[in-house]
């Protein structure tokens, strides 16, 4: 399958990478800065996915039989019936493993970790269904990941072995999700069936982990933000813009994430932002540029 870079495609990569950055935003200001606990986060973070893609859902449906002149509308807008249960614990994995990690990992450690582990194991996919990289796209990735490594790596300390791996199991569920979103034709309908299948586990979390249950309205809001809008609607539009993209693709352009969470954390936690942050930022992004721009140019000489 060819995997031409359209507009639409760059357009609904750009913005759920901005939803997944805000995400690492949004649980980094969660967890270390209020009194919520890592299995309430994970699960209001769920329930506010789930109930904001249903009804995204459900107004499509009513747009649709509108349309149709179709008042009673033969369609049931029944989300639970899309998705899939491997693509739902996947994505459960990852939002519980990625709240649990972060109690203990600062952002830059746990961001490495994370999209890591994702690009790792989305390019052995990619291998194994056949996908080799020229000089280019060799030279491309080469400057972005080493970019980041440079960003990350010197001035971070070892992280706990515990918390380390479970980032690195939250990298590898998410890189299994994205894999699985390629091979669904309703991307909207597929991420709210996931989200409501992961109900049932994590409400098992919540139950699991009654004692340790707190909150407070901060927490509150930055769990059903995270949710409603950076998870539900960012994954949904991640899954659209999955069937323009390879896998090696997929798992590059997930390197800028640490980056742009890395920019937002300074603009809107007021940590410093040296040189030093501004010039890998642009190796990083310069670096999946370059790949991408080698992608689209190979597959239009075919």
């Amino acid at each position: 399958m060819s995997h031409v870079l359209t507009a639409r495609t760059l357009l609904l990569t750009a913005l759920a990478m901005l939803a997944f950055a805000g995400n690492s935003l949004l649980g980094r200001l969660a967890l270390k800065t209020t009194t919520i606990d890592a299995a309430s986060f994970t699960s209001l973070r769920l329930l506010a996915g789930a109930l904001m893609l249903w009804l995204l859902v459900r107004l499509r449906q009513n747009r649709r039989n509108a349309g149709n002149g179709n008042g009673n509308g033969n369609g049931n807008g029944n989300s639970s019936g899309s998705g899939s249960w491997r693509a739902a614990l996947a994505l459960f994995v990852y939002a519980a493993a990625f709240s649990f990690a972060y109690l203990q990992l600062d952002a830059g450690t746990g961001a490495l970790l994370l999209f890591g582990a994702v690009q790792i194991s989305m390019l052995v996919y990619g291998f194994m269904q056949g996908e080799r990289f020229n000089r280019q796209q060799t030279l491309g990735f080469c400057l972005a990941f080493g970019g980041l490594i440079a960003l990350l790596l010197p001035g971070a300390s070892a992280p706990p072995l515990a918390a380390g791996a479970l980032m690195l199991l939250a990298g590898l569920a998410w890189a299994v999700y994205s894999l699985l979103g390629r091979g669904f034709k309703d991307p909207l309908a597929a991420s709210a069936g996931n989200f409501m299948r992961t109900l049932p586990l994590a409400l098992l979390l919540a139950l699991l982990s009654l004692r340790q249950l707190s909150w407070d309205g901060a927490g509150l809001a930055y769990a059903l933000l995270s949710g409603a809008l950076t998870s539900g609607v960012g994954y949904a539009i991640w899954y659209s813009a999955l069937g323009g993209l390879s896998a090696f693709q997929a798992a590059s352009v997930q390197l800028s994430v640490p980056i742009l969470a890395t920019l937002a954390g300074s603009l809107l936690l007021n940590e410093s932002i040296s040189l030093r942050l501004l010039l890998v930022s642009l190796a990083v992004l310069g670096g999946i540029a370059l790949l991408l721009h080698a992608k689209a140019a190979e597959f239009s000489q075919r």
